[in-house]
């Protein structure tokens, strides 16, 4: 009896110190590289090439996650998280995500879609009405005297590039949301719609539904399907403002209950956490090294940008990403059907299109990788991801069934590209699980 009552007792000291310590999250279950078929040693080029690009000063640290058969086999972090206090990076170090916010957008418009309240060749006009009537912006010969509507004044910021002298022409078919979702829309994706974006760019206290109507009189870069541009921005902010309005939801409590909160993604989220210990300080890399860099004027916990907002964490970024390796679901919970992760990875914008480089097309939200050779990639056919501006990377390759991401808050392109070769020369096994009974 009292044995029984001391381990009772027991139980409820370590159930109060787990409480204690912090909020649980949920994790992937891990499992050594050889058992889901990759090598450990081959895995050590990874960090090797990590270690070579902190030491070079290409960043001031990263943490790497990958993951097969639904089960972590790498998680690493090296470096540190702030130059000036030398403090060592952390596995859940939280990132500024930029970009890599487009597939969680991507994922609230499908479920948008699954739910009959969005459609692919929706006109934007449908959801927010003035989007209807919109312009394409022509650049002007650069003759002296040329002249046309709408052409700008050649006298440019000082300093800075001359304005472009541009003149309108009507658009040839509406905007649509499969346009916004492959950047093939012309919206905020050229000088002529940048420059004409500045009149109508949202204010510090604005929000999308301020400023998403407004950027329906921006002249777009080009008729709409015509060629692919990225859109920075303004796209995946649209898309959000459609999600908004097509679930009658705010995007920020959107995708925390529709998205984080079932994948248990604890760390994620539109408002960056300034003053937590596991914030990594963001780095701009010049002449003389790496120097602080502010938060963008967008991360200002108002304007919730479906283009670059989110902050988040590799374990959390996995349950996003193991939630699309794995069809749409992850641990009972589905947020999407496995035709709709499958129409997310296919090639909607080919590598034949303007504006795409070969062997990389475009899909919904995400690159599709359609010829790894021509890319010059040892990325599987049919993998897909995304990465952002201050350097995160993930994709998602679903005929070997594994995920991985990179994070640092310094971009480097030939690091990213050098993380994905280290990782797949390290699949020396099969895919399928291993066989741990007998016949």
């Amino acid at each position: 009896m009292f044995k029984t009552a001391r381990g009772a007792f027991a139980v409820l000291v370590l159930a109060c110190t787990l409480i204690l310590a912090g909020p649980l999250t949920a994790a992937a279950p891990t499992a050594k590289p050889e058992d889901v078929g990759l090598s450990t040693e081959r895995l050590k080029r990874v960090a090797e090439l990590v270690q070579r690009h902190i030491t070079a000063g290409s960043f001031s640290g990263a943490v790497t996650l990958v993951a097969r058969n639904g089960r972590v086999a790498y998680h690493e972090a090296q470096g540190v998280m702030d130059l000036e206090t030398k403090k060592p990076m952390v596995k859940d170090g939280i990132f500024r995500m930029m970009s890599m916010t487009k597939p969680v957008i991507g994922v609230a418009i499908l479920m948008m879609m699954e739910e009959g309240k969005v459609r692919l060749q929706d006109p934007v006009s449908k959801f927010i009405p003035e989007w209807k009537n919109m312009v394409v912006g022509m650049p002007l010969p650069a003759a002296p005297g040329a002249r046309g509507g709408g052409a700008a004044p050649a006298a440019g910021r000082a300093g800075g590039p001359p304005e472009p002298r541009f003149y309108t022409v009507p658009i040839e078919r509406e905007i649509q949301v499969r346009d916004l979702l492959t950047h093939t829309s012309g919206v905020v994706s050229g000088p002529i719609s940048q420059f004409a974006n500045r009149a109508a760019a949202a204010g510090p206290k604005e929000t999308l539904a301020d400023y998403v109507p407004r950027l329906g009189k921006v002249p777009v870069e080009f008729q709409p399907g015509t060629r692919w541009a990225y859109s920075a921005a303004a796209g995946f902010d649209i898309l959000s403002r459609i999600v908004e309005v097509a679930s009658g939801m705010p995007i920020d409590r959107f995708v925390k209950q529709r998205i984080f909160d079932p994948l248990e993604m604890k760390d994620t989220s539109y408002i960056v956490p300034n003053g937590n210990p596991r914030l990594v300080k963001l780095y701009t890399r010049g002449a003389d090294g790496l120097r602080p860099q502010q938060d963008p004027n967008f991360m200002n916990g108002v304007y919730f940008s479906g283009g670059g907002g989110l902050v988040s964490t590799a374990p959390d970024y996995a349950q996003f990403a193991l939630m699309l390796v794995n069809g749409g679901e992850l641990n009972g919970v589905r947020l999407l059907s496995p035709r709709l992760v499958e129409l997310m990875g296919s090639v909607f914008a080919p590598d034949t299109l303007p504006g795409r480089p070969k062997g990389e097309s475009y899909g919904l939200s995400v690159r599709v990788v359609n010829d790894p050779v021509a890319r010059n990639s040892f990325l599987s056919e049919g993998s897909f991801g995304w990465s952002g501006a201050f350097g995160t990377h993930f994709w998602v390759d679903r005929k070997e069934k594994l995920i991985a991401i990179a994070m640092t808050q310094t971009s480097n392109q030939e690091f990213l590209r050098d993380f994905e070769n280290m990782v797949m020369q390290a699949v020396v096994g099969s895919s399928a699980p291993r066989s741990t009974g007998t016949n």
